[in-house]
């Protein structure tokens, strides 16, 4: 069986080194270097029950409260229950982690925010993601990999026929040096991760463009949830907002504003610890409350009884380093500021992967399995990529194709009788409008025809950011409306053929402008999503509506027919 994988992050190089091991043929295709991935940069460790005094029970209940409503209580217990079964099978593979007292004594944990009990697994303090990027991609070359760096993916091949029988067959991808190359496959697996650079401050790289799931929409596959995107609490406030790991509130830091009080303990019982959602919008209160600028990280106060400065620094030798690179060590009070980190919704699978696309698969970062909900639990993020990256790699062979349109989910209960009542007039609403909402009066542009991504980050920012509002993201949906990149429907069956190049520099260009059409459309579908939902939940948060709506304790699922975003299906809820 041909099987392509898109994307290099952990969610990809399992699913690659799964497939391959189960004998099929598999070629990895990646945008970038080999190692160049969210994953590589994940800091805070994985989740997952490996110690007699925690449980299943524990870890799938802490999962389903950070979710606020959202969270398939199925998918939950599937990642807690399979989750240490996949992190064997990495220690097996090679990855380090960190142990209490060297090689061969009981694996070192920590605690991180939201959850009940130390369970937090790492790699050399604060380089979990590298660790495991390594080990992975060192897996992958133990097997026959067919391996494709520096290659885009403009769009999906996918075979036409009747929605019934339309089926993805390959992918159309765009190499370095300007050629394009049509991949033929029987299944597609995106693992192409999530669309930071949405965002003017992210705690992403630059490759996280939402490539695979712009595809996906593009060629007619359903999506889920794109209005929740979780904002990290703590990126050190500096251009480029590098991450300041979950753990080191974990270990003791906390967070004061500009008068040195303690603000967490007003907001949440659990102070700097509660979900990333709580502690998020309570940094960007009190930032909005003292003028804009950042809250402090104070590290110094689990100082003096456990070695301060010297053993944050044994603890978080990466962080370490970053905050020497700008003028701060742990002695210091660290500016932060929130960031967006990771997009809990995606294109919607079931839970081996399927899409509702047949031959198309998704996992990770870039797929909506709902065990994340409205808000995603920390470190549970490289779990699921364990664990989604392994099923989707052991269904590849199977023909069926659930209907993920018409499976909601709720956190472990039925959605109101009436939920769908109340849903289904304000979703039909944006839909009938498509993407031409009502422009109003605004200072970014609307109709402008050119498209600069740095604006585009900052409308989004502002717009659709960390608190939304109807006003603005209607502006934004105005503004939107009015770009026009390049286009590409994802429904060519026919290899093409398109000059050569040896212009590395024309290619990028090229390449760029792709990306800048998948953040375009991703954009779009955001505000358009963030619009539909009228209450505050877990990553979504409307000052015009801000308390939770249980009417609205759904996942709400949408497709792109004729370029016009609209419901996929009205959401039903899913029994306990």
């Amino acid at each position: 069986m041909r099987v392509v994988v898109v994307g290099s992050g952990a969610a990809g190089l399992l699913a690659a080194y799964r497939a391959a091991s189960r004998g099929h043929d598999v070629a990895l295709v990646t945008k970038a270097d080999l190692p160049e991935s969210n994953t590589r940069y994940a800091q805070g460790g994985v989740a997952a029950v490996m110690f007699e005094d925690d449980t299943v029970d524990a870890h799938v209940a802490d999962t389903l409260v950070a979710g606020a409503g959202l969270c398939d209580a199925e998918a939950v217990r599937l990642l807690c229950t399979e989750g240490p079964d996949r992190v064997r099978d990495l220690l097996a593979l090679g990855l380090e982690l960190d142990r209490v007292a060297g090689p061969g004594s009981p694996l070192a944990r920590g605690r991180e925010a939201a959850h009940s009990a130390d369970r937090i697994l790492h790699s050399h303090g604060d380089s979990t993601g590298l660790s495991l990027e390594i080990a992975l991609i060192e897996a992958v070359r133990s097997v026959p990999i067919e391996v494709h760096e520096h290659a885009f993916l403009r769009d999906l091949l996918v075979e036409e026929g009747t929605d019934a029988s339309r089926r993805v067959v390959g992918v159309d991808v765009v190499h370095a040096d300007g050629s394009s190359s049509q991949l033929r496959a029987d299944a597609v697996v995106l693992a192409t991760g999530g669309a930071g650079q949405l965002y003017a401050h992210t705690t992403n790289p630059l490759v996280t463009t939402g490539d695979g799931v712009a595809a996906a929409l593009r060629a007619g596959a359903v999506v889920a949830d794109l209005e929740f995107y979780q904002f990290h609490p703590t990126a050190l406030a500096v251009p480029g907002t590098p991450l300041i790991s979950e753990a080191v509130r974990g270990e003791g830091a906390v967070l004061r504003d500009a008068a040195g009080r303690r603000f967490m303990l007003d907001v949440h019982p659990d102070a700097e610890l509660a979900p990333r959602d709580v502690v998020a919008r309570g940094i960007a209160a009190a930032m909005a409350a003292q003028g804009g600028d950042p809250v402090v990280l104070d590290a110094t106060a689990q100082g003096s009884s456990t070695g301060g400065t010297e053993r944050m620094t044994r603890r978080f030798p990466g962080i370490t380093t970053t905050l020497a690179a700008h003028g701060y060590s742990w002695d210091d009070p660290i500016p932060v500021t929130p960031a967006a980190h990771y997009w809990m919704g995606g294109i919607r699978t079931d839970l081996w992967g399927r899409t509702s696309l047949p031959g198309l698969f998704a996992v990770g970062e870039a797929a909506c399995t709902g065990v994340h909900g409205a808000n995603r639990l920390a470190s549970n993020s490289l779990l699921e990529a364990l664990v989604f990256g392994w099923r989707a790699a052991e269904a590849l062979e199977s023909p069926h194709t659930p209907d993920v349109s018409a499976r909601g989910w709720g956190a472990g209960r039925r959605a109101p009788d009436n939920a769908h009542d109340s849903l289904a007039p304000r979703n039909l609403s944006v839909a009938r409008q498509g993407m031409g909402l009502p422009a109003s009066d605004n200072s970014w542009g609307a109709g402008s025809r050119g498209l600069d991504r740095a604006a585009l980050q900052a409308l989004l920012w502002d717009r659709a950011g960390l608190v939304r509002d109807g006003a603005g993201l209607r502006d934004a949906h105005a503004v939107l409306s009015g770009l026009v990149v390049g286009s590409g429907s994802g429904r060519q069956t026919e290899p093409t053929t398109r000059p050569r190049t040896d212009d590395q520099t024309a290619a990028a260009a090229s390449v760029r402008a792709l990306e800048d059409r998948n953040l375009v459309l991703l954009g779009r579908a955001v505000v358009a999503a963030a619009l539909a939902r009228t209450e505050s939940r877990g990553g979504h948060a409307r000052s015009d509506f801000p308390a939770a709506d249980p009417a609205q304790a759904v996942s709400t699922t949408w497709r792109l027919p004729e370029h016009a975003l609209v419901p996929a299906a009205v959401p039903t809820g899913v029994s306990a």
